[in-house]
C-alpha cells in the first residue's frame, strides 16, 4: 500500500501543477501524458484494495475452518484409497482458506485434525465418514456400527485380492450353480458368524500392513478366523456368473436395501466364502457402501463438488442430530483471534480389538 499511495500523492501534484500553467502545445502533451498515469495509479490502488479484502476473506475462511468440529459423510468413487481421498479433501479446504501462506508463517500455529473411520477399498465407492476438530474423537465410535452395502460378484474365479483388482488364482466351473443354490446356503452367512480376513487388508503384522507385506512378495499368514456379525443378506438377483446380493425387499414399498453388516466384516470374505460353499470360487466385481451409522449415500455423502467450508459446516449441523446423545458434539466456540495458521493432520482410525489385530471393514 506503501508504493500504491506514494504514486497516488505523486499523480496529484502533477494535476495541481498542470492547472496551474497555461496550456501551450507541451503543456497540452503533459497532460495527455498524466491520464494513463493517473489509470495506472487508481489500478494499483484499486489492485490493493481487492487484495487486502482478499486476505480479509481467507483470514474468516480460514477461522471458520478451524472452528469446524464433528462428523460427516463424504461420496468416496472408485479408485483412490480411502487414505488418497481424505488427503484431497484436505487439499481442498487448505486452498479454499488460503492456507498455508506467507502472511501466516510467522503467527501462532494450530493443528486441523481430520480423519476418516471405516475403510472403503481403492475398487469400492460409497460412504466415507469424516471426522474433523474434535470430531476425530468419535471415529471409533462410528466404526464399530452397522454398515450396508450393495455388491456383485463373479463366480467361477478367485483372485489373490478376492477382487476384480488382483491376479486370477484360480477358476472352477459355476454353470450347475442356480439361484435357489445360492439362496439356500445365504442362511449360513446370516448372524453371528466365523470369518477370515483377507491378506490384502490393512490387518498389521509387526506394525505393517498385511496388504504392504503381500506386494512386496512376502509370505504371510491369513489371520485367524474370529466372529463377525451379518445382520441381512439375501440375493436380489443372479445373471451367470454374477450375483447381487442385498439385504430383503421392504414388503411395503419394494426398497431395495443392501447387505447390513456388524463392523470388521469384509465383503469381499464373504463373496469368496459363498464360491466355496457352492463347490466353486468367486470374488467381488463391484462394491458400494450406501450407509455407515446414520450416514446413507443418497441423503448425506457430499460428492466432491461440494466439498467447500459452508457446505462441510452444514453438513456438520444437519448430521448431528443423527448421532446418538452420547456422541453428539457441543458447538466449538469461535476463534478468539484470526492470527492462526493451520497445521494439517489426518489420522485414519481403525477398528482395534487388540494391539495387533486391526479390523477394517471393506
Amino acid at each position: 500500500m506503501a508504493a500504491a499511495e506514494a504514486a497516488v500523492v505523486s499523480s496529484s501534484s502533477l494535476e495541481t501543477d498542470t492547472a496551474l500553467v497555461p496550456e501551450t502545445a507541451g503543456t497540452a502533451a503533459a497532460t495527455a501524458a498524466a491520464s494513463p498515469a493517473t489509470a495506472a495509479v487508481a489500478a494499483v490502488a484499486a489492485a490493493a484494495r481487492t487484495g487486502s479484502e482478499a486476505r480479509v476473506s481467507k483470514a474468516a475462511l480460514a477461522t471458520k475452518l478451524l472452528s469446524l468440529s464433528g462428523v460427516f459423510a463424504v461420496h468416496k468413487p472408485k479408485g483412490p484409497t480411502s487414505a488418497e481421498l481424505l488427503n484431497r479433501l484436505k487439499e481442498k479446504l487448505l486452498a479454499e482458506a488460503g492456507m498455508p501462506s506467507p502472511e501466516w508463517t510467522k503467527r501462532k500455529k494450530q493443528t486441523l485434525k481430520i480423519g476418516h473411520g471405516g475403510t472403503l477399498d481403492s475398487a469400492a465407492r460409497g460412504v466415507l465418514v469424516v471426522g474433523i476438530g474434535r470430531g476425530t474423537k468419535m471415529l471409533t465410535s462410528m466404526l464399530s456400527g452397522s454398515k450396508r452395502y450393495i455388491a456383485i460378484g463373479e463366480l467361477g474365479k478367485a483372485t489373490d485380492t478376492l477382487d476384480s483388482t488382483g491376479k486370477v488364482t484360480e477358476e472352477k466351473p459355476y454353470d450347475k450353480i442356480t439361484q435357489e443354490d445360492i439362496e439356500g446356503i445365504l442362511q449360513k452367512f446370516t448372524g453371528n458368524i466365523m470369518q477370515v480376513p483377507p491378506l490384502y487388508s490393512a490387518l498389521k503384522k509387526d506394525g505393517q500392513r498385511l496388504s504392504t507385506l503381500m506386494k512386496r512378495g512376502e509370505v504371510v499368514e491369513a489371520k485367524p478366523a474370529r466372529p463377525v456379525t451379518v445382520y441381512s443378506l439375501s440375493l436380489q438377483k443372479f445373471q451367470p456368473p454374477f450375483f447381487t446380493l442385498v439385504t430383503a425387499k421392504d414388503p411395503d414399498n419394494m426398497e431395495i436395501m443392501d447387505v447390513e453388516c456388524g463392523g470388521g466384516f469384509y465383503i469381499r470374505s464373504l463373496v469368496s466364502d459363498i464360491g466355496k460353499e457352492l463347490s466353486s470360487c468367486a470374488n467381488v466385481l463391484e462394491l458400494t457402501r450406501t450407509k455407515q451409522g446414520p450416514f446413507t449415500l443418497e441423503e448425506h455423502a457430499l460428492p466432491e463438488d461440494r466439498w467447500t467450508i459452508d457446505d462441510i459446516a452444514q453438513s456438520l449441523e444437519h448430521c448431528s442430530s443423527l448421532l446418538p446423545a452420547e456422541l453428539a458434539l457441543k458447538k466449538s466456540k469461535p476463534e478468539e483471534s484470526n492470527e492462526q495458521v493451520l497445521s494439517c493432520e489426518y489420522i485414519t482410525l481403525s477398528e482395534t480389538k487388540g494391539e495387533d489385530d486391526v479390523i477394517k471393514t471393506s
